[in-house]
């Protein structure tokens, strides 16, 4: 295994988020079950050094870019930076629903309706950066994720605030919907992963990458599948498991995307002004890390072990030269 090849694909932006993500998780389940009594500004840090990275980040992107224009003529340059803009300006519509929501469950002084706002201003927005994005050959997870949850957002803000008395599994309706297609999608990648290991004519590594990400995509949608079913029967009543029970299944799927951020690639190269992939802006920073990052071991233990013998084998076997005669080779043509 080579940690050069694991690092070189790795998305630090994915791995932010999904740990911030995972704390937050699990700070939120612990305080819902009074297992710690702090206050939500402090349970919502994980989200608060999320958003602290993305403002640093485009601020030192958007000075570099201001006070360098010639980095402005590089490959796919205006595109990245304008990319950088729109997720910065995303962050902060996000950044405002979860201060919003942090103050109102800890003073309870606004509507949910108000909280959620934002939220559906930014689903909005989404479809429309969707479509840049796929014109401009950019990744849109967020805004995707945003964009088909828009129903759901109303749901729950109308739930919230006892508008509609529905149940919650009827108020999830929009996102079963959402899970039914991503389960969807998991068969049909698993599917495709079962025919390219029959298949001989797949390269071996093509056939490993398809089994990963079936793997992948299964440990991320099922527990998530899991979690949400355990959630919308813990808010009608039907079971009274702790809430950090019932997030397991959702770090699991946290985990994962965790792990799998090491070979994502992408990632805009102009936050903090890098203009490189995070792994070569490393390595520059920090020219030790060449060292650690040039490592490569082998899983087999036995194979060191026999080559030896087998060369010393070699050597005690070899036969004797030979002396061969070196004959003049007469060629006679027929003409034609």
């Amino acid at each position: 295994m080579n940690l050069k090849n694991i690092f070189q694909d790795f998305n630090p932006s994915k791995f932010l988020v999904f740990t911030c993500l995972l704390l937050f998780s699990l700070l939120f389940a612990l305080r819902l079950d009074n297992t710690i009594e702090w206050s939500y500004w402090i349970i919502f840090l994980p989200i608060w050094i999320w958003k602290m990275f993305v403002i640093v980040g485009a601020t030192l992107g958007s000075y570099i870019w201001w006070k360098h224009p010639q980095y402005r003529m590089e490959h796919n340059s205006h595109v990245q930076f304008k990319a950088m803009v729109i997720c910065t300006g995303m962050h902060l519509l996000l950044l405002m629903f979860e201060f919003l929501a942090c103050n109102n469950l800890e003073s309870e002084t606004h509507s949910w309706i108000l909280v959620f706002i934002p939220l559906m201003f930014l689903s909005l927005v989404s479809i429309g950066i969707c479509i840049w994005a796929v014109k401009n050959d950019r990744s849109f997870e967020m805004e995707f994720f945003c964009s088909v949850n828009i129903l759901q957002f109303i749901f729950l803000a109308l739930r919230l605030d006892k508008y509609i008395d529905w149940s919650w599994v009827i108020v999830f309706i929009p996102m079963w919907i959402v899970m039914c297609t991503a389960m969807i999608g998991v068969l049909y990648v698993i599917i495709f992963a079962i025919i390219t290991v029959k298949s001989p004519d797949i390269i071996p590594q093509h056939r490993r990458g398809n089994i990963s990400i079936a793997i992948g995509n299964s440990f991320i949608v099922v527990p998530l599948l899991i979690f949400e079913v355990l959630l919308a029967n813990r808010l009608d009543g039907d079971n009274h498991f702790k809430y950090t029970a019932i997030t397991v299944p959702l770090f699991v799927s946290l985990i994962t995307m965790i792990c799998l951020s090491f070979g994502s690639k992408g990632g805009n190269q102009w936050w903090f002004g890098m203009r490189k992939d995070f792994c070569q802006f490393l390595l520059g920073v920090c020219p030790f890390l060449q060292e650690y990052g040039n490592i490569s071991y082998s899983l087999h233990k036995n194979r060191q072990n026999q080559e030896p013998t087998n060369t010393e084998s070699a050597k005690k076997y070899k036969l004797p030269d030979i002396s061969k005669v070196v004959v003049p080779v007469i060629s006679i043509e027929t003409p034609d």
